[in-house]
């Protein structure tokens, strides 16, 4: 069933990685299984089994050609600099070439203990391998970078957390899994040649155009690069209301996907001040500070690059620095972008960022659902009832009030009619995200009544995001106060 693998990371020198043997399960069972994603990294689904299936995403059994391996990175975790961390609990079987003829790697995660491991189990609760598998899959169908999940198979027995819980293991697709911790493992170990074969890597896979640079200018050229995708990346996020959670070095991907979906989450009303994540305790890692800690992400990565930028350090540093500090200006531009998007404007004018900007302000006074106000803006335009449906969302209508004849002055200026605009406003703002409560309520039936039928239900929804959704379960709606969940963890 399984494609044939190639090894490109595992071809590395040894002290790179470490091969280790995933940690056979009692039991496993495959409860969830993306096919389309299969069919894209083709795999021969007129053979597929699910037991057997099930015995090599438990990474009970290995598949032809797979070479599993850990993978060492270090990283900054919440501003503190950790120098060993590395793939505690997860596996890279290898790399697949996919239909599109894009290389993309195969990981276990939750495959049991690894040399990384650092006294952990290795294992993974089902809870938070079926939180990634959603949200991820959901990033995916909103057209933002993202890993993915392949398959979700439970293992028989318990892991222990906050609870006892049902162990899983996910099988995670990325275009790589290198990471800033990567460089930083290599760098603070003073192993230059090491970082030089990290970038090259990381150029062959993601940027193969910089491999026509000269040396000095094609490892600026990355960290340029990288800098551009992560300003990218955030701005999409801001665009739908994500809070990755964990924005430490080791979760910032050299590709620009997002990764590793530990206490992430979606806001329902508007606050840039947003954060859910049980261990971010002073907001480090809130809605509006995303943009600042990825400019921070960066500049860490500069720093592992100096060495390879110019054998003068000081150039180096100077080079490197023009490129960290040209971040803000650069997700400005981005972030715009979206924000003009969002609102149905086409063309560019001088006062479209206050415009947006005001639209957050009255969003936040009036604890507005942030999803459900930009969908029901497209209503205002194109039904009689749009302003009341509107109105339903805000605890005061005053600001908004004022600001509506605003946006319909600047639309006026837009060649398409309102109609049109609104169909483009539905076609980029989704009806659909992964609500707190929602991931909540399937992940206990999961885990407390091994029940998948809920958990299959949101999948649907969340992976056709601009479509209203038919059914008794009406997933465009905000929680209730009785059902708000403020709080998410890890589960590592």
């Amino acid at each position: 069933m399984f494609p044939r693998f190639s090894q490109r990371y595992a071809g590395l020198p040894e002290h790179m990685r470490a091969e280790c043997a995933p940690t056979p399960v009692a039991s496993p069972r495959l409860v969830a299984f993306n096919r389309p994603l299969a069919e894209e990294l083709g795999f021969d689904l007129a053979a597929f089994d699910a037991k057997q299936a099930a015995e090599w995403f438990s990474g009970n059994a290995i598949p032809a050609g797979a070479l599993p391996v850990a993978t060492a990175y270090a990283g900054h975790q919440f501003g503190n600099f950790v120098p060993q961390l590395g793939d505690g609990r997860a596996l890279l079987l290898g790399e697949l070439t996919d239909c599109h003829g894009r290389l993309r790697d195969i990981q276990l995660k939750g495959s049991g203990r690894t040399p990384f491991s650092r006294g952990g189990d290795g294992r993974a609760p089902l809870g938070p391998v079926l939180r990634e598998y959603l949200v991820s899959e959901a990033m995916h169908a909103l057209g933002i970078p993202t890993t993915r999940a392949l398959a979700a198979v439970t293992s028989g027995e318990r892991v222990y957390r906050r609870v006892p819980e049902p162990g899983a293991v996910l099988t995670r697709v990325a275009a790589s899994h290198l990471r800033v911790g990567t460089f930083q493992y290599f760098a603070a170990r003073k192993d230059d040649e090491a970082v030089r074969l990290l970038a090259d890597e990381a150029i062959a896979r993601h940027y193969p155009a910089l491999a026509e640079h000269n040396e000095g200018e094609r490892y600026l050229a990355l960290l340029d690069a990288v800098t551009e995708r992560q300003a990218q990346l955030v701005a999409h996020w801001m665009g739908v209301g994500f809070i990755h959670g964990v924005m430490n070095t080791d979760n910032a991907a050299i590709s620009g996907e997002t990764i590793d979906y530990g206490p992430c989450a979606f806001m329902d009303s508007f606050h840039p001040a947003t954060v859910f994540s049980s261990i971010d305790e002073r907001g480090r890692y809130a809605w509006g500070n995303q943009p600042r800690l990825a400019q921070w992400n960066m500049a860490r990565f500069a720093e592992t690059l100096i060495s390879l930028i110019d054998m003068d350090a000081d150039r180096a540093i100077e080079k490197a620095t023009k490129v960290v500090e040209a971040f803000s200006e650069r997700f400005e531009s981005r972030w715009l972008a979206v924000k003009r998007a969002k609102l149905g404007l086409e063309t560019q004018e001088e006062g479209d960022a206050e415009l947006a900007e005001d639209l957050l302000t009255a969003m936040q006074n009036a604890r507005a659902d942030f999803t459900l106000t930009f969908r029901r803006l497209a209503d205002v335009l194109d039904s009689s009832a749009g302003e009341a449906r509107l109105g339903e969302l805000l605890e005061s209508p005053h600001g908004l009030e004022a600001w509506l004849p605003r946006w319909r002055e600047r639309l006026a200026r837009e060649s398409d009619d309102p109609k049109a605009i609104a169909r483009r406003m539905r076609a980029i703002n989704p009806a659909v995200i992964p609500r707190n409560h929602r991931v909540e309520q399937v992940l206990q039936a999961a885990a407390q009544r091994d029940d998948y039928a809920p958990f299959e239900a949101l999948l649907a929804a969340v992976t056709r995001p601009f479509e209203e959704p038919e059914g008794d379960v009406d997933y465009t709606r905000p929680p209730r106060e009785s059902e708000k969940v403020l709080r998410t963890f890890c589960g590592t």
